[in-house]
């Protein structure tokens, strides 16, 4: 995995502006960890993906990357192969498939 050494960088902080639309005073990181996961893979830095890894872990991050609604291909393609998940177990997978359909199939 590319941020293979992300437990180096436990000091590693959230760019809060990731979330500028969010009330950051009582904001819950935990109950909102699928917002967390999907700014970071669409906007965040190494700083960025070093908090979410040692916040939520490989498994709690690959949880929400499951659940995430909507990826370009580019970051879905990426999450897929650094997090070794099937693209067809991908939500944003799933919608997207959904949305390539024609009118007259």
């Amino acid at each position: 995995m590319y941020f293979d050494d992300y437990r180096d960088h436990p000091e590693a902080n959230l760019d809060l502006g990731l979330l500028w639309e969010y009330n950051l005073a009582d904001f819950d990181y935990e109950g909102m960890r699928d917002i967390v996961v999907e700014r970071v893979i669409q906007r965040g830095w190494p700083n960025d993906w070093y908090f979410m890894l040692n916040r939520y872990g490989i498994e709690g991050v690959k949880a929400s990357v499951k659940n995430i609604g909507y990826l370009n291909d580019r970051d879905m393609k990426f999450v897929s192969q650094q997090f070794d998940i099937p693209l067809k177990s991908m939500k944003c997978f799933a919608k997207k498939q959904l949305g390539n359909q024609h009118w007259n199939s």
